[in-house]
């Protein structure tokens, strides 16, 4: 049985908590920032390459990415989450630098957009898993859906924002600028880490005794003893596995099939980002008493979503799109927020790269397949199966006496 987090200070009640508030809008405005240099980027390499190797050097950071995914979790549970994110914040500072330099001075190359694409994601394995840790460092695990849903509610919007002013600056400062701009934002988050974030709960530490690769086996060992943790972590790796294929293949298949055009799929893809944002929302001000419980509950309900997704009716598909996005964000704050409050402490940067790894790896053989069964199927088909086994994977935690059991205003805080 791994320790449970130590109480460094109590903190404030969540409504009234500014550092843990602040904390989530500089993360949103760093997601902004994201945003902006993400489409500059992509807009850059569609200018200069090819189609297939402007998809490639998109894509090229997912492949590091995955392949040192779970050594960076293996270090987010050893060393201080904190000096980790300013370490690789700092190293993706550098690398945006060096992009926005070279783009002043030279054309920018294919092989420049390679290496920054493949720095980035080697940067992601070792950010994200301690940055996952860092919720649970800092609220009690009773708050912990609140912080979820806010962080998710700002993410979004910060995400929207950059999104909608990125074309436009990319347009009027190129590369470098966006470059320039998304180095501001990370500038900020590594000043606020390093001068007020502080954890209120310290985390018991894997041993470093031991390699990092036997680190990383101890997780997988780990994950096969605990049942419940086991279940969670199946469950939540396939989550957008059903989901991300019928909204980003399947919606453009439906609309042009249908005749609906382009402007339809931008209203259906608003409709669910609005309904996530509205469902993340309505945790904070009200949840249900069993968290995971009704998080896989709602998911259920996706299930049916995306199976309306399949029926030729704008309204239908519409009223779907709603569900799924309102669902996807009232179940995702429920369910990340259990993980946090009931995965063994000194293993929830390893536990988060496997869930992070499992999307990673079987999203596109579940696009692919998607866009198989649509092409030599009715298109209703291939979201009646998606959708059905989404439905039917959430039973598993359902009746998962554990976590049917998980109360987080009931989980101890030390």
């Amino acid at each position: 049985m791994s320790a449970e987090p130590v109480l460094l200070r109590e903190p404030p009640a969540f409504r009234r908590d500014r550092l843990v508030q602040t904390w989530l809008v500089i993360k949103a405005l760093s997601d902004a920032g994201d945003a902006i240099f993400t489409i500059a980027f992509a807009w850059t390499a569609v200018q200069i390459a090819s189609p297939a190797v402007a998809g490639l050097v998109v894509a090229a950071g997912t492949v590091p990415r995955a392949i040192v995914l779970l050594v960076g979790g293996a270090y987010a549970d050893r060393k201080d989450a904190r000096r980790l994110m300013v370490v690789f914040n700092t190293l993706r500072v550098g690398v945006l630098v060096t992009v926005a330099i070279w783009c002043l001075a030279e054309p920018p190359t294919v092989a420049l957009l390679l290496i920054a694409s493949i720095a980035f994601g080697l940067c992601d394995a070792f950010f994200e898993p301690a940055a996952g840790t860092m919720p649970r460092q800092l609220v009690a695990p009773a708050d912990l859906p609140a912080y979820s849903a806010l962080s998710q509610t700002l993410s979004r919007l910060g995400t929207m924002a950059g999104s909608a002013a990125g074309g436009f600056l990319v347009a009027a400062f190129g590369l470098s600028g966006s470059a320039g701009l998304n180095t501001a934002t990370y500038v900020v988050v590594i000043v606020f880490i390093v001068l007020w974030l502080r954890p209120r709960f310290a985390l018991p530490r894997a041993s470093a005794e031991q390699s990092v690769l036997s680190g990383v086996a101890d997780g997988f060992r780990h994950l096969a003893r605990e049942r419940a943790t086991r279940t969670l972590v199946i469950a939540l790796s396939g989550l957008n596995l059903a989901v991300s294929p019928a909204i980003s293949i399947g919606l453009p298949l439906q609309a042009t099939a249908r005749g609906w055009g382009a402007g339809a799929v931008g209203v259906f893809e608003a409709l669910v980002g609005g309904g996530a944002m509205i469902g993340a929302l309505v945790v904070v001000r009200r949840r249900p008493q069993r968290e995971a419980i009704g998080g896989f509950a709602a998911l259920v309900v996706q299930g049916a979503g995306i199976i309306a997704l399949g029926i030729g009716s704008p309204v239908v598909v519409g009223g779907g799109c709603l569900a799924i996005g309102f669902t996807a964000g009232f179940a995702s704050a429920l369910l990340s927020s259990t993980f946090a409050a009931t995965a063994a402490p000194d293993f929830l940067g390893r536990l988060g790269s496997v869930l992070r790894l499992g999307d990673d790896c079987l999203m596109p053989a579940a696009m692919a397949l998607f866009g198989m069964l649509a092409g030599i199927l009715p298109l209703w088909v291939p979201f009646t199966l998606y959708g059905g086994a989404m439905a039917l994977l959430m039973i598993m935690p359902l009746r998962n006496p554990g976590i049917r059991s998980i109360r987080l205003r009931e989980t101890p805080i030390a």
